[in-house]
């Protein structure tokens, strides 16, 4: 997915640091890079996210201790620890070195800190769905580039069509009941995610079934151009809601016919 050469050099000190912790920590097993530096779209505005995968059992202690790590050797300026619960292997977190890294005032410095326990779920990577990972640390080969299960995609594919389908009916009336009764906020987010994100899903299965749930992220990436742009024309502030409304269901309908 990723056919050019990404210039990470905004991050370079954290290259070194994470090929340094692969090389002194016997619990770090793989470290590389993905997000947009693997599939595309990276730039000035982009955060730096790291797949690392350690010893099982040993998540929790790996990630307390680089997180101690980083705040001794970056200038950090603040660190959003996920809780624990988040993932049932792993551990995340996301290294700030700016206070305001919203304001885009200057290129982002950002680092997505993903660890996961080692295992075959976590070293097999889709390039289809992640792009080809940029290792920094795999001394045992263990990273494989390899699609995922066929089968089990295409269930998770008809569950989505079936699940989609079968609350067609429930989800406009949510959607327009709440919409009738001056319930702004509700009829919005009603229609994000019963009516809008549904349709992209369906689009998705239609033109990328492999990334088929990654909701309204990637569109532009992901879909042809006439295809995001009509999806971009049904956002919330687009027209009247009731409209859009209309417009997404019917769609819908289209795509399901």
């Amino acid at each position: 997915m990723n056919s050019h050469v990404t210039d990470l050099s905004r991050y370079e000190d954290w290259l070194r640091w994470l090929a340094d912790r692969g090389a002194d920590d016997p619990d770090v097993r793989v470290v590389w890079v993905g997000g947009s530096a693997a599939t595309g779209g990276y730039d000035e505005w982009s955060d730096l996210d790291i797949d690392l995968l350690c010893t099982p059992g040993e998540a929790d202690a790996v990630h307390d201790r680089l997180v101690a790590r980083i705040r001794e050797d970056f200038d950090v300026d603040h660190v959003w620890e996920l809780p624990k619960a988040t993932w049932p292997d792993g551990r995340q977190c996301f290294v700030n070195h700016q206070q305001r890294p919203g304001a885009l005032e200057e290129p982002t410095r950002l680092v997505d800190l993903h660890i996961s326990e080692l295992s075959d779920a976590h070293r097999f990577i889709d390039v289809r769905r992640h792009g080809t990972p940029i290792v920094v640390h795999d001394p045992e080969g263990l990273v494989a580039l390899r699609h995922d299960d066929e089968e089990q995609i295409r269930a998770a594919i008809a569950e989505s069509v079936d699940q989609i389908r079968q609350r067609r009916a429930t989800a406009e009336w949510l959607v327009n009941r709440a919409f009738r009764r001056g319930q702004l906020p509700e009829a919005v987010q009603f229609y994000l995610g019963f009516g809008l994100s549904p349709l992209v899903r369906l689009l998705r299965i239609e033109h990328c079934p492999w990334r088929h749930d990654f909701g309204l992220r990637y569109l532009h990436e992901d879909l042809p151009a006439d295809v995001a742009n009509r999806v971009s024309s049904l956002l919330p502030g687009n027209g009247d809601l009731a409209d859009l409304s209309t417009a997404c269901f019917a769609w819908t309908d289209e795509l399901l016919g």
